[in-house]
């Protein structure tokens, strides 16, 4: 996986562009709402996400797995802690966060991967916290293409390894760690008009005081 993503980055750079995901603005709004000040991004990237949170005034601390992802993210004017290193390590400090926003990476992990983290990022939240993570879903136009690995999950012509969530399924795995509620929203390709959106789940998990 550090392999994958730091050529990634090193060959396509920003990749995403530096437009924040429609998911980063909503859970921006929400933490805003809830007065969440303090907050974990596990798979940060470059920032563009992260920019979006920290130019509100939220304190942000990230997660890194490709260093060239972080040196173009200090590029890009994010001076704030990140941690270079893959999320299935967790925990890289001991600190517990008001609010945890991960996008676009639950569903790269295998089911013993995505159980540690969900676990992982749960116990980092500070009682009344919430944790929001969004993951490709089964209704997204690459679900059902390549090679099937297990049921949902498929490995790419590129190599990746992708796990599409349902409703069935975000429920198994987040219901013992607070689930409050799961939403579809799809995610237009920002940066390439003529790329057909991603459908993404947005769920949304409380700690519970």
């Amino acid at each position: 996986m550090t392999e994958f993503w730091e050529s990634s980055f090193i060959e396509k750079q920003t990749m995403w562009g530096f437009e924040p995901a429609d998911s980063a603005i909503a859970t921006k709004d929400f933490f805003l709402e809830k007065n969440i000040k303090d907050i974990l991004v596990p798979g940060i990237g470059y920032g563009r996400n992260a920019k979006k949170f920290v130019e509100s005034g939220i304190n942000v601390t990230g997660i890194e797995i490709s260093q060239t992802a972080i040196d173009l993210a200090r590029e890009n004017g994010l001076d704030i802690s990140i941690y270079h290193g893959s999320v299935t390590d967790m925990p890289f400090d001991n600190k517990r966060y008001e609010g945890i926003f991960c996008h676009g990476l639950i569903h790269l992990l295998n089911k013993s991967e995505r159980e540690k983290f969900i676990k992982d990022c749960y116990n980092q939240l500070k009682p009344g916290g919430y944790m929001i993570f969004t993951t490709v879903s089964k209704k997204a136009p690459m679900f059902g293409k390549g090679t099937l690995l297990d049921r949902n999950y498929y490995e790419t012509d590129y190599g990746l390894k992708i796990f599409f969530y349902d409703a069935e399924s975000i429920t198994q795995e987040f219901e013992t760690y607070g689930l409050v509620d799961f939403s579809e929203i799809d995610e237009p390709h920002k940066d390439m008009i003529n790329k057909p959106s991603i459908n993404f789940i947005m769920v949304k998990c409380k700690k519970e005081l």
